[in-house]
């Protein structure tokens, strides 16, 4: 690991001054950690904001980048104006990624042709990631997975930096709780945020609320099912999903899973 975190300042070293695409997540932030340590202000992180960001995710964005000490900047991408993303088909990761890119790019060359890196890693290569292929039409670099850092090791080496989010749990976009083929709304993406917000309210940590129809389904890591079972708290689970809009509302018992957006899923019965 020592090996791959050498390798990772190296790599950042010879890249020099870039923009950093920056999502607030254990990726991104070690990236952002690194970058400000190895290029100081030469390294700006960049938090594209968008009703798909959910505005805790955007609060902790900028609280990291004020921890570390980078430049940091937020600016506006547009992919709920291009239908193809709206409609969310396979390829939805690919328009956002475009997008953002896209905006990057002009920032790129309005700083005199920064280079873009991303926190992709190695766990990534295996995965469907439409938006890799966005990255790399931008010629944005990937880091973390040139200098060989897994998941794993990118948790215990920020960890070891004190980063706050070394065990922080996996994020993803708010579109990514919406079916495959059911249009991205802002209203339905808010619905979602909404939620997703009151239940770790309750003290849960690892909410996924995924949309069916009218309905949602609530999946919750192993030790948040296992408190949800208890039928207080499960109650509590679910009026909070009622409050923020939905018609109804189950817990899924098989919990929190990645994938669960595109995984073959009955309707909840509710």
């Amino acid at each position: 690991m020592e090996a791959q975190y050498a390798a990772l300042k190296r790599i950042l070293q010879e890249i020099g001054p870039c923009l950093v695409a920056f999502s607030g997540g254990v990726d991104s932030t070690l990236l952002v950690k690194v970058a400000r340590d190895v290029l100081g202000d030469g390294a700006t992180a960049i938090t594209a904001v968008s009703p798909s960001l959910a505005v805790a995710e955007r609060r902790e964005a900028e609280f990291l980048a004020d921890l570390i000490g980078i430049r940091h900047r937020f600016v506006e991408t547009r992919e709920m104006d291009d239908p193809r993303y709206v409609r969310n088909d396979g390829a939805r990761c690919y328009y956002c990624k475009s997008e953002l890119f896209r905006v990057l790019e002009v920032l790129a060359a309005e700083a005199g042709g920064r280079a873009l890196v991303y926190g992709a890693i190695l766990d990534d290569l295996g995965d469907d990631r439409p938006g890799l292929r966005a990255a790399a039409e931008a010629g944005a670099r990937a880091p973390l997975v040139e200098a060989g850092l897994t998941k794993e090791m990118v948790r215990a080496i920020s960890r070891s930096l004190r980063l706050p989010t070394w065990d922080k749990p996996a994020m993803a976009c708010l579109a990514s709780r919406i079916p495959r083929s059911v249009s991205v709304t802002r209203e339905v993406l808010g619905r979602v945020e909404r939620a997703e917000a009151a239940i770790r309210a309750l003290g849960y940590r690892q909410v996924r609320v995924r949309v069916h129809g009218e309905g949602a389904r609530v999946e919750l890591d192993g030790d948040g099912l296992a408190r949800s079972a208890r039928p207080s708290e499960g109650l509590r689970v679910i009026e909070a999903v009622l409050a923020a809009g939905f018609g109804a509302a189950v817990i899924d018992p098989l919990g929190y899973r990645t994938g669960g957006r595109s995984a073959p899923q009955a309707a909840p019965r509710i």
